[in-house]
């Protein structure tokens, strides 16, 4: 992963700091064990491998090697709790839009939180908020993508996808990256 090209994404903070492991258990549990200090707004973190990745209902994500994306951005937007209603779909519909424009594709939307390419999955988005009372503590954004994977395991064979797998060529994950970061900070500061 070509971690200097995400920095120069055309933000002011998300995405400017960024921690990259080649394998971890799950992006999103250790954004929550860094989460409370005050230097992580705007964290970006991110894995070319997960072994414990989170999927919903419990179920596990599978984050085949260097192959791609799993992330997650830790925020602590100053905004009431009532802004982030609807984020997961929102998130989606972000991804959707991004995907259109880079390459043209449509994406679709099983709500709350999955995106479908023909009938298979192709991506998942956990959203998690830690809130004091109304103020937010901090606000993680996690998705799993998969971009470039042409071998899946057996049990997701039949209902999962990626670029690769559909469109039979190497996608740039950083590319989608970079432009998931600068809608995440835009959105998220309008």
């Amino acid at each position: 992963m070509e971690i200097e090209k995400i920095k120069q994404a055309n933000t002011k903070y998300v995405g400017k700091k960024i921690e990259y492991f080649e394998q971890i258990e799950s992006t999103h549990l250790y954004a929550k064990t860094i989460a409370q200090q005050e230097e992580s707004n705007g964290l970006l973190i991110l894995a070319d491998r997960q072994t414990g990745g989170i999927g919903t209902k419990g179920r596990k994500w599978y984050t085949g090697k260097g192959k791609n994306i799993a992330m997650t951005i830790i925020l602590k937007p100053n905004v009431l709790i009532e802004k982030l209603e609807g984020l997961t779909v929102k998130v989606a519909q972000w991804m959707q839009a991004i995907i259109r424009e880079l390459y043209g594709y449509e994406l679709q939307i099983k709500e709350p939180n999955d995106l479908y390419l023909a009938n298979k999955k192709i991506g998942g988005i956990l959203i998690e908020v830690n809130t004091i009372g109304e103020k937010i503590n901090y606000l993680l954004i996690s998705m799993g993508f998969n971009v470039n994977e042409n071998e899946f395991p057996k049990e997701v064979r039949n209902i999962a996808t990626s670029l690769k797998r559909e469109y039979h060529k190497d996608f740039s994950r950083e590319e989608i990256i970079v432009q998931l970061v600068e809608k995440i900070e835009k959105e998220m500061e309008e």
